[in-house]
């Protein structure tokens, strides 16, 4: 049940804070008085748009705030809560929307914030704003489908149902997918073949075109190469000297031992003949690298050939395929195996889904025909109550008639739903095309009264659902609100005072002009008297007469 509700700045709405008994609790006021207004405060709760001209008068934010209790074994809401990270407080929740003056929103439940999706989840489990012009569901198919279901308990099922229906519909969806998966690689084929078996000849290896560039420049120029190399190693290995002729290292070798000797006598050469002798050292050990290089260095007019051709191939191969390196091509070539070889196992994994989807569809079918089977027997009892209901409010010769017929596999099932009325009990006909104002409203009525016993749903707020019907009817429409108030909360914004006598609470919308000539809307209890002097009002008008109160302590002390 809604507890509590406080409005602050919105619309004509200053300050308000109100808390609510449980059972039918009756609203009234004028036209224009603000009944509107606190719709839509309590629509903003269940995660409505939010714009600026929701905002009062005043500079600062716009603050709708509402505390529901509901029964702390509600294992549906506390699971809807804990998996948002919401606080389950034993079945008490508060709900807050803050519009500021830019016109944005924030929402918190429990005083965590959460987003507007998250307010409307919830919102829909705790309230059902029914309007005036709800009656158009009646013409809605879906809507329609989800009461008889409400009425049947055929949520398990529903569960089941669309969960096949998912996996059926991913599959089918994959099978398509991997089908036209599989026409488009049959149709490049042949020519990713090509593709793959030119780069797999080539035997490609990742680096070797940087050591075949540098092998052909060393083969083009062999001669020049070996004429250095050669003169280099004469050098090194034979020079003039004042002995004779020698090597370079026999030169310094030379030199190390004269100073050597004189070391003794002058201690700083002794570093320098080290120096000298590590000099040789070096010297030798570069005359054998270059006599192994010169060995190994030939001219070879074939390799040369060879080379050239092997990097005319690659320098091709990058050209065919928009490549800069060998690493590319070979991530080109790996991906045509892939290619290649998922072709091979396409026509696997597509026997593999329709081996599945198959399988799926089956259980689907099955579900189906259980959910059908639930309608169908539990539209035989609804289009009785819903008829015993319509005919309680001065509809005595109404039928009503809930036909259930297959379809085609939807998300909702296999079954397509028509609501058909007859006035007369004669000639049934689709009820959106052949009831009459005041019928569709008794209709609808009776719909929430038999629904509000299966929906679970802890508050349901009527708005002029009884426009277009007057004495007598509004009466009875009164006493079926009245009767669904001893098994759940229920509020009943009305302008018949057969209706405002019902119930045990009695709240008047008015509105007033402020001290700053502002237009503002108040809202209020009644006492007993109050509740005879407003159902009285209504009965007259502005001028009350005796008879207006005299009636007006009649209605009430019928309740």
């Amino acid at each position: 049940m809604l507890r509590r509700l406080s409005i602050r700045n919105y619309v004509l709405i200053d300050s308000l804070d109100t808390e609510f008994p449980e059972g039918l609790v009756i609203i009234t006021g004028q036209t224009g008085a603000g009944k509107s207004i606190l719709l839509g405060a309590l629509s903003l709760l269940m995660g409505a748009k939010a714009d600026v001209s929701m905002i009062g008068e005043a500079s600062d934010n716009c603050v709708v705030e509402g505390e529901f209790s509901v029964p702390p074994d509600d294992e549906d809401l506390k699971t809807l809560l804990e998996e948002n990270d919401t606080d389950w407080d034993a079945g008490n929740i508060t709900i807050r929307r803050i519009v500021n003056p830019t016109g944005r929103s924030r929402s918190f439940v429990n005083d965590s914030p959460v987003s507007v999706q998250f307010l409307s989840a919830l919102s829909s489990k705790l309230i059902d704003i029914h309007s005036q012009h709800q009656t158009m569901l009646l013409s809605d198919k879906h809507f329609q489908l989800s009461l008889l279901d409400r009425f049947a308990g055929n949520s398990a099922l529903l569960d089941t149902y669309r969960g096949h229906f998912r996996k059926y519909s991913t599959l089918s969806r994959e099978l398509e997918e991997a089908e036209q998966a599989a026409a488009r690689a049959r149709s490049e084929y042949d020519y990713d073949k090509a593709r793959f078996d030119r780069l797999d000849a080539a035997g490609l290896k990742d680096g070797e075109l940087e050591e075949l560039e540098l092998e052909q420049k060393q083969l083009a120029n062999a001669e020049d190469i070996k004429d250095g190399l050669c003169a280099a190693e004469n050098l090194l290995d034979s020079v003039q000297s004042a002995d004779g002729e020698g090597s370079v290292a026999s030169v310094l070798r030379d030199a190390s031992r004269h100073l050597e000797k004189i070391a003794g006598f002058v201690p700083k050469v002794s570093s320098l003949a080290e120096r000298l002798e590590n000099c040789r050292l070096e010297i030798d050990d570069i005359l054998s690298e270059l006599s192994a290089i010169n060995s190994d260095t030939e001219i070879s007019e074939g390799r040369l050939e060879i080379v050239e051709d092997r990097l005319s191939m690659l320098y091709s191969l990058l050209r065919a395929f928009s490549c800069q390196t060998e690493a590319e091509l070979i991530a080109v070539r790996d991906s045509l195996s892939e290619s290649i070889s998922a072709m091979a196992g396409s026509d696997d994994r597509i026997a593999e889904l329709r081996k599945m989807r198959q399988s799926e569809y089956e259980l689907l079918e099955n579900s189906a025909a259980e959910l059908s089977a639930a309608r169908h027997s539990a539209a035989g009892l609804l289009s009785a109550a819903i008829r015993d209901t319509v005919r309680a409010m001065e509809l005595p010769d109404a039928e009503f008639r809930v036909t259930v017929s297959p379809s085609a596999l939807s998300p909702d099932g296999a079954d397509n739903v028509v609501y058909e009325f007859s006035s007369t009990g004669r000639n049934l006909s689709d009820v959106s095309r052949c009831a009459s104002g005041g019928e569709l409203s008794r209709i609808m009525l009776a719909l929430k009264s038999i629904m509000a016993r299966y929906a679970n749903m802890p508050v349901m707020i009527f708005d002029e659902i009884d426009t277009g019907v007057s004495g007598s009817v509004a009466d009875k429409m009164g006493s079926v609100i009245c009767e669904m108030g001893s098994y759940m909360q229920v509020f009943a914004i009305t302008h018949l005072p057969q209706v405002a006598a019902k119930g045990s609470a009695h709240y008047l919308v008015t509105k007033s002009t402020s001290d700053s000539g502002r237009a503002v809307s108040e809202m209020k209890r009644l006492s007993e008297e109050g509740r005879v002097l407003e159902i009285a009002r209504m009965l007259s008008g502005s001028v009350l007469t005796d008879a207006a109160v005299a009636n007006a302590k009649s209605l009430l002390s019928a309740r």
